[in-house]
């Protein structure tokens, strides 16, 4: 009997799907759909794709989520009209996980959180940072419109295997250091082409000290390097967080000892500090201490990277009892409304309050440049967002500076990029 050949963690879920014992990369595979994911900027192109080819049925109600969280509350008329679309063909179709108004959140933080999505799983979604999912061990990717079509009416999809990379990082952070920093350095190592459809797997004591929020964090950003997808083993971390929470069963897979990696990297995480990214590329980051004292007008935590209670605490933390800025203005946005309900009871938004934020309801808001904190001409942002192009969050001619929640803080606090030891004295 031929043995199996050894398998990266990816290589194993598509094999699962794709009801083969084995898979290597390079092979295309049919493989089945746990998740597919849309929202109100990209699944009305994806219903009118369906309704073309005269679908009458998704494959599976429970399994195609359908989130309005972009430009929602509705900014203008064109961004009702997309949720008026969607909202429709959600009755229509019987659509149980349809989400909008009052219990919305942002996608990528929300499907963890209802146990939507669980570890072994294959999510695609038609926004390009699905591989959030990857933090619980899921292997989950961006597609277009069309494939999304596709999916929702069949509940399959073809992929072509990707090659592993693999990121080990050993030691223990420095304070104010998180996932965010970590996917920031790699990222600024390899270039925003460095991963380009391949599998990005983070390993090491560094990562399974990393809690859930940092995990999908990290996760989240593998896009920006050009991977298909990023993904982390699940160990107990995982297995306490989906357990409590999981709609379905989830599948915790390993990757195999001896399986084979394109390519590996290993990294003292001792030594990598609060990191920035200038603007207009991911990979353009220096420590945090390179570029304090930088004006900053307007600061934004939250996303699908950083919006979750973690990272409100981090903000809550630092900003206690102090003001943001005169010259500044800070933006939070809870990623999902349990956030939001729990930075309450906390008594996280009275923190922000007091120190001068404008709070807003969850959406991908400014993140995208839709509303909630457009910027003019020749305005700088530091946002926990994760992606920093030209015209990213408004005015072509404004910048977007990426860092984490802890430097978010600072930096509003002092009205420029600021280390959180500034502000924090230990």
């Amino acid at each position: 009997m031929a043995k199996r050949r050894p398998m990266t963690i990816a290589e194993k879920i598509l094999a699962t799907h794709a009801g083969k014992k084995e898979v290597e990369p390079g092979e295309i595979v049919e493989a089945k759909i746990d998740i597919a994911l849309g929202n109100d900027i990209t699944a009305p192109l994806a219903i009118n794709e369906l309704r073309k080819v005269g679908a009458k049925k998704v494959f599976n109600r429970k399994r195609v989520v359908l989130v309005m969280d972009h430009f929602t509350p509705n900014k203008d008329i064109k961004s009702a009209t997309q949720c008026k679309l969607v909202r429709e063909f959600a009755r229509e179709f019987g659509i149980v996980n349809y989400f909008e108004g009052g219990d919305v959140g942002i996608e990528h933080a929300l499907l963890p959180e209802l146990g939507l999505v669980v570890s072994g799983d294959v999510v695609v979604g038609a926004d390009s940072h699905t591989c959030t999912y990857g933090g619980l061990g899921a292997f989950a990717t961006g597609v277009g419109s069309t494939d999304l079509a596709f999916a929702m009416i069949t509940g399959k999809l073809w992929f072509r295997v990707p090659q592993t990379m693999k990121f080990v990082f050993r030691g223990r952070l420095k304070k104010w250091v998180s996932g965010k920093d970590l996917i920031l350095h790699t990222i600024g190592e390899i270039g925003v082409d460095g991963a380009n459809y391949r599998a990005m797997e983070f390993s090491g004591d560094t990562i399974r000290r990393l809690s859930v929020d940092s995990r999908l964090a990290l996760c989240n950003m593998a896009i920006e390097a050009g991977a298909k997808a990023g993904l982390i083993e699940p160990d107990e971390t995982t297995e306490e967080y989906v357990s409590g929470r999981a709609q379905r069963r989830p599948r915790f897979l390993r990757s195999d000892a001896d399986a084979e990696y394109v390519e590996a990297r290993e990294y003292d995480a001792s030594k990598i500090d609060p990191l920035v990214a200038l603007p207009h590329l991911p990979e353009n980051t220096r420590p945090v201490t390179d570029v304090a004292g930088t004006p900053i007008d307007q600061v934004v935590i939250g996303s699908c990277t950083n919006g979750r209670i973690e990272d409100l605490a981090i903000a809550a933390r630092i900003l206690r009892g102090r003001r943001v800025s005169s010259s500044t203005r800070l933006i939070v946005i809870p990623a999902t409304p349990h956030v939001y309900e729990e930075a309450l009871r906390r008594g996280y938004l009275r923190v922000f309050l007091s120190a001068g934020a404008v709070i807003s309801p969850p959406t991908c808001g400014p993140c995208l440049g839709g509303h909630m904190g457009i910027l003019a001409e020749g305005e700088r942002a530091l946002a926990t967002t994760n992606r920093n192009f030209i015209g990213r969050m408004g005015h072509p001619k404004s910048e977007v500076y990426l860092a984490n929640p802890a430097v978010a803080a600072a930096t509003a606090v002092r009205g420029r990029i600021a280390h959180p030891d500034e502000v924090v004295r230990h």
